[in-house]
């Protein structure tokens, strides 16, 4: 177990090690942030004067080592734009996201267990085809659309629910939803073809000769036993909902780390671009690191593989 374990965490850093050449790769692709932030008639003095301020005069050999030095030392460098330190930002806008994040996770908990379980239990039915129907069309609609969509019919026509901002629990409801209709839909296909898989199995065939009720039968003992793959996939799905979170907080102007990378590319600003992606990578790797490990706890038969 140990082996396997300090084998899936090499994995985890050398993921993080390549995404970080990328990251810092791909920002540096997007241009010159010295020339967005100089007014147009701003002479080439001024110009290098600037970009050696923000040291990407710099070979980009160098340019990295710094980045690496700076981000193990937990130092995130400061914004280009703001002149703020970014793990401020960071400080102040992760929070939002975690707030969003929780409320679209409980909403994806308490739609996609009873649409799961409809649907295996009425399988073949008109009840299985439209709960199965809605989950094809959460991973056929994209995030950015369907937000876009609600804001047009909840505010824009019937003015029921704020379009942006962060404030009460009205606040939460559209981007919430658009944020978790994804992976309400991939739960939901999952739990049903696992709770298919149970009702099947010889101890719910014993449980209906015993003569317990349908009801006890299905959200007692196959639900339960279903639940393990969803339980499983389930850190990774909330892990996939932060970085779905980007376009639906630049949708619904929220202001969490989401809206802060677009800022960050729109005003190409190099710190808090590679920060907010590495932080969002980090939680999404580290969660996949944990899900697996728990998992092999649970089964054995993944370590020894």
């Amino acid at each position: 177990m140990q082996r396997y374990i300090i084998r899936r965490i090499g994995e985890a850093v050398l993921a993080l090690l390549a995404l970080s050449i990328i990251i810092f790769l791909m920002v540096r692709l997007t241009g010159d942030p010295a020339l967005l932030m100089l007014p147009p008639d701003a002479g080439k003095e001024a110009l290098e004067d600037l970009r050696h301020s923000m040291g990407v005069d710099k070979p980009l050999v160098v340019q990295y080592g710094l980045f690496i030095r700076d981000y193990s030392t937990g130092s995130f460098g400061d914004s280009l734009r703001s002149k703020s330190p970014v793990s401020e930002l960071i400080k102040d806008r992760l929070p939002n996201s975690m707030k969003l994040v929780g409320v679209a996770a409980l909403i994806v908990i308490l739609i996609s267990i009873p649409l799961g379980v409809l649907s295996a239990v009425y399988k073949g039915t008109l009840i299985d085809t439209t709960c199965t129907g809605i989950a094809v069309l959460g991973q056929a609609i994209p995030v950015f659309w369907l937000g876009m969509l609600l804001i047009q019919v909840f505010t824009v026509s019937l003015g029921w629910l704020p379009s942006s901002g962060m404030g009460g629990f009205t606040h939460y409801i559209m981007p919430a939803f658009s944020l978790g209709f994804f992976t309400v839909a991939a739960i939901t296909r999952l739990l049903r073809s696992s709770l298919l898989e149970a009702l099947d199995s010889e101890y719910i065939k014993l449980a209906r000769i015993k003569g317990l009720s349908e009801f006890i039968i299905v959200w007692k003992h196959a639900l339960r036993n279903s639940l393990i793959s969803v339980v499983t996939l389930g850190g990774i799905y909330i892990a996939i909902l932060i970085t779905l979170g980007i376009l639906v907080e630049v949708v619904f102007a929220w202001p969490g780390m989401g809206r802060l990378l677009y800022q960050g590319i729109v005003f190409r600003d190099f710190p808090v671009v590679q920060a907010v992606v590495m932080i969002s990578a980090g939680i999404v790797i580290t969660t996949s690191l944990v899900v697996d490990i728990a998992y092999a706890y649970l089964d054995p038969r993944i370590r020894l593989q």
